[in-house]
């Protein structure tokens, strides 16, 4: 059995793909609104896995598995608990540059040039940022924008 030190278990509950903030919100409800006694002290909804939540909770499976039951778009709760060990690491925010290097191909998804691709001639990863040179451009400009202003079209093809 997997426990905090504070005595609360961590599960992980299956959801319809792309409901996983709308599972999430429908927990918090319950609880607030009074429609379950089940005691949840945290839901996680990590990014990087589709379709899971996790729920940090003192109650045991079969609690749970009743609160699983009447939440929309939460379909099942696994039999396996999990650890705080094995989902700290989506606690922890990725930096908006984080898997762009020299060389990558992007499309700038805000700003002037929204639209727009660019090829990373720079990455500054303590300030969260890249330059980049327009393909469009007859003469080539760097152009700094934030991480998070550009999505990743291609890997290193500079």
């Amino acid at each position: 059995m997997t426990e905090s030190e504070f005595g609360n278990h961590y599960y992980i509950v299956k959801t319809t793909s792309k409901h996983e903030r709308t599972v999430a919100d429908n927990i918090r409800e319950a609880i607030e609104n009074e429609m379950t006694d089940v005691v949840v002290t945290a839901v996680i909804v990590p990014d990087d896995i589709k379709g899971y939540v996790f729920v940090e909770s003192p109650e045991e499976h079969a609690r749970i598995e009743e609160l699983v039951e009447s939440i929309a778009h939460a379909t099942v709760v696994l039999k396996s608990e999990t650890s705080m060990e094995e989902i700290k690491h989506f606690l922890v925010p990725k930096p908006a540059v984080a898997g762009i290097e020299e060389g990558t191909i992007v499309e700038l998804i805000a700003g002037p040039f929204k639209g727009e691709k660019a090829v990373v001639k720079r990455v500054d990863h303590a300030k969260e940022e890249i330059t980049v040179e327009l393909y469009e451009s007859i003469v080539p400009i760097p152009i700094t924008v934030r991480g998070d202003n550009v999505r990743v079209i291609d890997k290193n093809k500079g």
